[in-house]
């Protein structure tokens, strides 16, 4: 108390100062309707900055949520659509058991929680797992690519072999014809992949969008993968063609794992066939 006192004591004349200087401005505002109207544009403008970078602040913190709540909508969506789609042709179906009603393909959002993309063998980790209905074995994907195929689950952890990842070899297509080959990487730039086993008749050049080819039961069939970067043709066959990723294989979020309801019947009818 004594501190403040002699504080006062001490500034007196400047603060007194300050007293009557706010008091002339008061005076001049409240009685001048022109430094009224600047007065108050002035503080609408300062306070409307401070309250878009508060704005912006809230929005920097809220985005993980909204990022969330974006690819929950997007997964419903893709149910949803697969289902109409493939209801259309049907006379009835049921809502509660969507391997009935004709779906082929549940999807299930996840959030990528380890990733060492520079890894030769790469395994990433997502936080979703057997509780949530995970197995091994599904495909993994988000909005520009395919991302790798689910490999061990616990409660709720699954761990997916990337496609950058030296197991990995991914049933592909050129999107513009019906000749496949097989996607692999060769462990140097995160970014671009290879392709092989393309047949040498096959016609493609620069540019050219590779997608999935359906062949297997984990993928569908159509999704986007990436563009034909550069190749070589000797001894009259393609070698070094190289595909350029739509995905940064460095920056992944959330995704999105693929259930192929089918796959089981699927694959047990390939097993008859060939063991007849």
């Amino acid at each position: 108390m004594q501190q403040i006192i002699y504080f006062i004591r001490k500034f007196r004349y400047f603060l007194l100062f300050l007293l009557l200087e706010i008091l002339a401005f008061t005076f001049i505002i409240q009685h001048h309707s022109y430094h009224k109207s600047k007065f108050v544009n002035s503080a609408n403008s300062i306070s409307g900055g401070i309250y878009n970078k508060t704005n912006s602040i809230n929005e920097f913190f809220h985005l993980k949520t909204e990022n969330e709540r974006l690819i929950e909508e997007n997964t419903a969506l893709k149910n949803s659509l697969s289902i109409k789609n493939l209801s259309e042709n049907q006379d009835s179906f049921k809502l509660n058991d969507s391997a009935q009603y004709g779906q082929k393909y549940e999807y299930t959002y996840a959030k990528i929680i380890n990733n060492n993309y520079t890894n030769r063998n790469n395994t990433l980790t997502i936080n979703k797992g057997i509780k949530q209905g995970i197995t091994s074995d599904l495909g993994v994907i988000n909005s520009k690519g395919i991302i790798g195929v689910t490999k061990s689950t616990s409660s709720n952890y699954t761990t997916v072999l990337s496609i950058l990842n030296n197991n990995s070899k991914i049933n592909v297509r050129l999107k513009n014809s019906n000749h496949f080959g097989t996607l692999v990487w060769d462990g140097k730039d995160y970014n671009i992949l290879q392709l092989i086993d393309i047949p040498r008749q096959a016609q493609f050049k620069d540019g050219d969008t590779i997608i999935t080819g359906g062949k297997s039961a984990i993928f569908p069939e159509g999704i986007k993968i990436g563009v034909i970067k550069n190749f070589k043709f000797e001894n009259n066959q393609f070698q070094d063609i190289n595909i350029q990723l739509f995905n940064d294989m460095s920056s992944i979020g959330y995704v999105q794992i693929v259930k192929n309801l089918e796959r089981t019947e699927q694959l047990n009818l390939e097993k008859e066939s060939l063991n007849e």
